[in-house]
């Protein structure tokens, strides 16, 4: 193939959608899935797990985003949610398999709250749903109830009543008779699992790992056990919690293990395993009966299965790594290597693009400044490099692999070296990891990590001083807001925050309910209990030492990190002195998803960083 222009390798790359979580219907006949990119906007699509057929879009709306929530007991459609212009106040409509494009509605157009899951009752009268609203009156409240919705009357039942905000997402068990669900009302850093009767009976707290830890839980197909996640100091561990009993079997409890999901898919009585290993999954299969476990073998790249398909001892799965876009793929897992795979969602049909167009992810490894083993993912441009980007996670408790990262792929493209780092606070290590980042709260030792890899990447030759720009979204434009602020300009010349907190206060504010315990979690305490932390923390008061460029990108319709950052920020950059760019995009919220949008983003940080790059 001849070799592409900048224009040319960016339209190749964005027709490469990128992938939301995928479901197996209960059949195992069918799976969906969220891509964005594949159009103007997100949209839903399914695609038969025998692959007979090329993926079917079953959503196609070119104004708002589509995101798959669950699928319909039968098996015959999917519920899916659509946003409103990027605000997450989304709207609930099943899509039948049968009538591609067709949204029926279930709940009501534009509300003045936030909806978490959606799933309808076997029967097919009720939606069962959390929403931070008290239907009562109507009004938006802070913590999120959970509501049957019977879907002939329009009655809401609230459930149950948790007392304090948190994200919680209700799940119905298989048979319709119970629904499971989050409290937090004892601290914001824990996590209980509880219990409702479908007619709101018999509300009650079923596992703890105590007040500040986190338990989780899944219902196996048979609607009588729970697979359970629980925290400890070390550790999350795996047990089966069985209705009749009403108490815990643990099956798996080793300090040595990073286990970070488990559940059981339909079709199957095994627990599904998924445990990340210095930001490298591994996957295998628990008969919770015996106690044997069974992983899958390793291949390269990442395998995850999702569920069998129902017949031939075949299984679903997700497939990716940097070289390989998420793809959805039929598996053997006795005879498993790459060659076996079946495509089903057809990745490769829709770009122009092959493995050798893209950047392979090198394990880049250094020590911080308290000693800690830090890891992160280097990607290399052919030839002189024109600069180094910095490209920070969000998060903080999320983590990045091997994988295909749209704009880090163009940015390689256009000729600069990409530093992709995983610093304290990430998921994907241990837990003593990730728990690193509450010794000092956001803007700690987290941005030394990010810091100290800068100058390992100079040390190795690979940066260099006064070419080395930083960018994110969310946490990641917090930290590119932290080191414009703090790290001297031979570290960081350039900056540009996406959807950045600037004002730890303003945010915690101005945020989503749910998102607030999460703040307190990872700051020590509220504004108010904690308010040196809260300001010491914040960029916006340390703008006056700026002394490379800025460019600020933000979704005017964000509910998560929301514009009263930026406008904050301006003014402290005002009094300061401080010129900035300013790109805002009227029809995004948190991050920047539309093609056309993510097009005019990538194209202005490319020019942004050469710019800013060319005098040193």
């Amino acid at each position: 193939m001849a070799a592409m222009s900048p224009q040319q390798y960016l339209d190749a790359i964005m027709q490469l959608p990128d992938f939301d979580e995928a479901d197996v219907s209960p059949d195992g006949r069918w799976v969906a899935w969220t891509w964005f990119a594949a159009g103007p906007t997100a949209d839903v699509y399914v695609a038969p797990t025998d692959s007979s057929a090329a993926p079917l879009r079953l959503t196609n709306n070119p104004l708002e985003e589509n995101w798959l929530v669950s699928w319909t007991p039968d098996s015959q459609a999917v519920i899916v949610a659509q946003d409103n212009g990027g605000n997450e106040r989304a709207r609930l409509f099943r899509v039948n398999l049968a009538e591609p494009g067709a949204m029926h509605p279930l709940t009501e157009d534009a509300p003045n709250y936030f909806i978490r899951g959606g799933q309808l009752h076997p029967e097919g009268r009720w939606l069962v749903y959390g929403a931070n609203v008290d239907i009562t009156t109507g009004q938006e409240i802070e913590p999120t109830w959970i509501y049957r919705h019977d879907l002939q009357t329009g009655e809401r039942l609230p459930l149950a009543r948790p007392q304090q905000a948190g994200y919680i997402v209700p799940r119905l068990s298989p048979t319709g008779k119970h629904v499971l669900y989050n409290r937090k009302d004892r601290h914001a850093a824990g996590r209980q699992l509880w219990l409702v009767d479908i007619d709101g009976q018999n509300d009650r707290e079923i596992v703890s790992a105590g007040d500040d830890k986190k338990v989780s839980g899944s219902w196996f197909p048979d609607g009588q056990r729970v697979v359970v996640l629980a925290e400890t100091p070390t550790h999350y561990r795996i047990g089966v919690w069985e209705l009749a009993r009403g108490d815990v079997r643990w099956l798996v409890d080793d300090p040595e293990r990073n286990i970070e999901a488990a559940y059981v898919p339909f079709g199957s009585d095994q627990i599904v395993i998924l445990e990340d290993r210095e930001a490298r999954r591994r996957s295998s299969r628990l008969n919770p009966a015996t106690g044997e476990e069974t992983p899958l073998a390793t291949i390269p790249g990442t395998l995850t299965p999702l569920a069998p398909t129902g017949s031939t001892g075949e299984w679903v799965g997700t497939y990716y790594s940097s070289r390989q876009p998420t793809d959805i793929v039929r598996f053997y897992p006795e005879t498993l290597h790459p060659a076996a795979l079946t495509s089903l969602t057809r990745i490769w049909e829709r770009t122009q693009l092959t493995k050798d167009d893209l950047a392979a992810a090198e394990d880049f490894r250094w020590r911080s400044v308290d000693g800690m083993a830090i890891q992160g993912w280097l990607y290399r441009a052919k030839g002189t490099p024109r600069g180094t980007i910095a490209f920070i996670h969000g998060g903080p408790t999320w983590h990045h692999e091997d994988r295909v990262f749209a704009e880090i792929q163009f940015f390689v493209s256009q000729g600069f070296n990409v530093f992709d780092p995983n610093f304290r606070g990430s998921t994907g290590f241990s837990r003593a990891f990730c728990e690193a980042i509450k010794e000092d709260g956001w803007g700690g030792r987290e941005q030394d990590d990010i810091r100290t890899g800068l100058e390992a990447l100079i040390a190795a030759g690979v940066a260099e001083p006064g070419r080395i720009g930083i960018t994110g979204t969310s946490f990641g434009g917090y930290s590119s807001w932290w080191a414009i602020t703090h790290f001297p300009p031979e570290l960081i010349a350039a900056s540009a925050p996406v959807c950045g907190m600037t004002d730890l206060v303003v945010d915690y504010e101005t945020t989503r309910p749910d998102l607030r315990p999460y703040s307190e979690e990872m700051m020590g305490g509220t504004p108010e209990t904690a308010p040196e932390r809260y300001r010491e923390r914040s960029p916006i008061h340390f703008v006056s030492h700026i002394q490379g460029q800025l460019l600020i990108v933000q979704g005017l319709q964000d509910p998560n990190v929301t514009p009263e950052n930026v406008r904050a920020v301006q003014a402290a950059l005002k009094t300061a002195n401080v010129e900035y760019g300013l790109l805002v995009f009227d029809d995004e919220g948190h991050g920047i998803h539309r093609p056309d949008n993510r097009k005019v983003l990538y194209q202005r940080l490319a020019t942004f960083f050469a710019e800013s790059f060319a005098g040193a």
